[in-house]
């Protein structure tokens, strides 16, 4: 598919700013974006679709070009409907670096180029493909399918049947959007996801224990990110079908990818309000009746306690908290607004009590899944406790302590309540990092380097001491101590540390000092 072919499609209403001798650009994928790097998600040959919100002042437009060009994208294509005219510190850095630049009327969105350009691909895939009549009629059917609206449910009916197998879609949380077939189990869905997210390959069989083989791949993955796709589930040995099937296999994938685009597009439009919520919520910018009325606008029931959720990926950029975030609470509760707040995610949700009630565990059963997928980088979640609208602006501070303090509770990241937390948790949460760690080495530096060099234990010791309440004769019992020897080491930690175990206040600069650091691991 070439740049010209899109730019023909009149319907769309594309303008050239930039480029008008460079329309032969073949183009490989779209790709809709409002980070001003998105190069990690780009592997070349994408039309990208920008609302330019990354726009703060002529410095970013050049960044964000050379950026995009770097990744060697076909073309750009902004939309105005958020900055008005598209800015001439745009179209100059992209006539400086050669990059064709397109402008689309305000409305057309960007869900519609992404559905013309998937489609265009997707018959020239299918063309190339296979000439026989009979894979043209299949083709036509997916796309027909697709194109007059018939939702996903009708898409997956159809490849089954062609297939002859069942087809079921499963997000990377474990989460059944759709499928064909006999339901399967929670444990067998989230089972489903971590080896999508973990499989060295794609497409890629996998034996799903209680179920048989299932082939697995990608579909809407955006720059190849399996935590933005969802995954396309197709019973039986994939690998060893005929190539035609394998064929029609990749080519529903691609179409599911595009419900996928237009699911997207859909839940960012109803996300529209979460922005201005959390900006009324983390600042004194609005009271609570202004709160309730946003909240009501988005279709919360004003008689249903809320919860504030905060999301922090550690390692990724800010908008992956927000996607993951939307997609870990899409099923759990039937009211959210979820919104990227700077470093953080910030969502509001709404639900009877019951089911609010058990949304901390389904949380970190969602999460733990979605781990599987982010190497490296941790997922840490913080949640409050059930609040009326009043207590919305409190709730945000819990939920963001909680989020914080879970990132220093447990390196493998996870979701941390406001209810699980004492109060002086919730206070330690707010410190700073580096008054933290000051404080810390200050009082625990000195105990950890004598038990590096002596071989003892003189912060387990401490830790034991002060959660037996100070008793010596308890403390001795579970260290399997006699109480002379444990009076020795308290001695010798009063030495290095300049503190009084018979000093109220000096326990409980110890305490906190321990409390400060990391929850040991069994």
């Amino acid at each position: 598919m070439l740049l010209r072919t899109l730019l023909e499609a009149r319907e769309l209403k594309l303008s050239v700013l930039v480029g008008a001798d460079a329309l032969d650009r073949p183009l490989r994928w779209a790709f809709t974006t409002d980070l001003r790097d998105p190069r990690r998600y780009l592997s070349g040959g994408e039309l990208v679709l920008t609302g330019m919100m990354w726009r703060r002042g002529p410095a970013d437009s050049e960044r964000f070009v050379s950026a995009v060009v770097e990744a060697g994208v076909a073309a750009v294509v902004a939309g105005t409907a958020g900055v008005g005219a598209v800015p001439e510190d745009m179209v100059e850095a992209c006539r400086r670096y050669g990059l064709p630049l397109l402008e689309v009327a305000e409305d057309i969105s960007f869900a519609t180029i992404t559905e013309r350009v998937i489609l265009t691909l997707a018959a020239e895939r299918s063309g190339q493909a296979s000439e026989q009549a009979t894979a043209l009629e299949r083709h036509r059917q997916l796309v027909t399918a697709v194109a007059e609206g018939g939702g996903l449910g009708e898409l997956l009916r159809l490849g089954a049947a062609e297939l002859g197998a069942d087809c079921r879609v499963v997000t990377p949380t474990g989460r059944l959007v759709a499928g064909t077939g006999p339901e399967l189990l929670p444990g067998q869905r989230a089972e489903l996801a971590r080896r999508f997210l973990l499989a060295d390959r794609l497409p890629r069989t996998v034996r799903l224990p209680g179920h048989g083989p299932v082939g697995l791949l990608a579909a809407g993955a955006r720059g190849g990110n399996r935590l933005t796709s969802w995954a396309l589930a197709v019973d039986g040995d994939l690998e060893r079908r005929p190539e035609p099937q394998r064929a029609l296999a990749t080519e529903l994938a691609g179409l599911v990818g595009l419900e996928r685009v237009r699911a997207e597009e859909r839940r960012r439009i109803e996300n529209r309000p979460a922005a201005t919520l959390a900006r009324l919520v983390l600042t004194e910018g609005g009271g609570h009746a202004e709160i309730a009325t946003r909240l009501g606008a988005a279709g919360f029931d004003p008689e249903l306690p809320l919860r504030v959720l905060s999301a922090e990926v550690v390692g990724v950029p800010v908008a992956f908290a927000g996607t993951l975030l939307d997609e870990l609470v899409a099923e759990l509760v039937p009211h959210a607004l979820v919104a990227p707040t700077g470093e953080e995610a910030l969502a509001v949700v709404a639900a009877p009590p019951d089911r609010l009630g058990a949304l901390v565990g389904q949380l970190r059963e969602g999460a733990r899944v979605v781990q599987a997928g982010l190497g490296a980088a941790r997922l840490v979640i913080g949640v409050s406790g059930p609040v009326a609208v009043a207590g919305v602006r409190a709730a945000a501070v819990e939920a963001r302590s909680a989020r914080r303090l879970a990132v220093h509770r447990d390196p493998r990241g996870g979701v941390l309540s406001g209810e699980e937390i004492a109060s002086h948790q919730l206070l330690l949460a707010t410190v700073p990092d580096e008054l933290r760690d000051s404080f810390r080495a200050r009082l625990l530096g000195p105990l950890r380097e004598y038990d590096a060099e002596h071989g003892s234990d003189l912060v387990h010791t401490l830790r034991v001491f002060l959660d037996c309440a100070c008793s010596w004769t308890r403390t001795a019992a579970q260290l399997h101590l006699h109480v002379n020897t444990l009076r020795y080491r308290m001695g010798r930690i009063e030495e290095l540390t300049g503190r009084r175990m018979s000093s109220f206040a000096d326990r409980v600069d110890l305490f906190l000092a321990l409390e400060l650091g990391p929850t040991p691991q069994p």
